[in-house]
């Protein structure tokens, strides 16, 4: 299947084929099997992408960390909502296998949900949703009478400064009551992006950068920070153990860093909010 993306719609498939890499690997952190299928049928040369077996640990633990929080919730509200932002080709949804009583929507650009529907069978209770997530326009379809869970992972960054925001003011303003997890790059991070392999090759720019998690609960009324993570504390002890030796001392040397230049610890985190007024969430 010939892929036509561009620009930032393009670089799905970088963390596509990052899952895949994980799923190769002898002890995967994320074990996703569909990505390799998703890998085989697509007719696109994802080694002009610039991404290696390192970065796809990186990939692969952010995803299982959203994965985590997405099952948690569930398992509080089993009768919950879930919005995919940017869900790209991901298979999030395969993955959890929520109960029949959620309801899942699955968000992205017109080519990217169509590119998507060719490679996903139609799930019970689940939705593709063919729009511009900064266009509030598409959550009239969305129930508000139950928890919801936005889920928007890689995405943020691909937002002008001031879409960022009023997408999630739209989000609190229509959604009775939930959270929201999301990562974010620091401002000079998104800024030192651009002379990586996959924007070089994708034309794609980041755009929005955010410093501190706790500046969003001043831009966004009502949205509550409950906890920030750095981006680079999603691994367990476990993992790294298990991991080719070379690739540990490649993390060591990472972390290493990352402690004495506290700069770089603010590079992005992984950021969880609440909103609403329901004490359970």
């Amino acid at each position: 299947m010939k892929v036509s993306l561009t620009g930032a719609a393009e670089t799905l498939l970088a963390p596509l084929y990052a899952r895949a890499l994980d799923a190769r690997s002898p002890r995967p952190l994320l074990a996703d099997p569909v990505a390799e299928e998703l890998l085989a049928k697509l007719d696109y040369d994802f080694s002009r992408l610039g991404m290696r077996q390192s970065s796809a640990i990186g990939v692969a633990l952010r995803a299982r960390y959203f994965d985590q929080r997405v099952r948690e919730f569930l398992a509080a509200h089993p009768e919950a909502t879930v919005l995919h932002l940017g869900c790209g080709l991901d298979s999030r949804l395969q993955r959890i296998a929520p109960g029949p009583d959620v309801r899942w929507f699955d968000v992205d650009q017109p080519d990217v949900i169509e590119l998507r529907e060719q490679l996903y069978p139609p799930r019970p209770h689940s939705e593709t949703v063919a729009a511009s997530v900064t266009d509030p326009k598409w959550l009239a379809r969305v129930p508000t009478g139950r928890p919801v869970l936005v889920v928007a992972e890689g995405l943020t960054m691909y937002l002008a400064a001031d879409e960022g925001p009023r997408m999630l003011r739209s989000l609190v303003k229509h959604l009775a009551r939930g959270e929201m997890v999301f990562d974010t790059y620091a401002r000079f991070a998104v800024r030192s992006t651009r002379s990586m392999a996959l924007f070089r090759q994708t034309g794609a720019r980041l755009a929005w950068g955010v410093d501190d998690p706790r500046e969003l609960e001043r831009d966004v009324p009502g949205l509550r920070l409950v906890k920030a993570a750095s981006a680079y504390a999603t691994a367990a002890d476990a993992d790294l153990r298990h991991l080719p030796l070379v690739l540990r001392l490649r993390l060591a040397f990472d972390t290493e860093v990352l402690s004495r230049l506290p700069l770089l610890r603010r590079v992005g985190h992984i950021s969880r909010y609440a909103f609403g007024e329901d004490e359970r969430i």
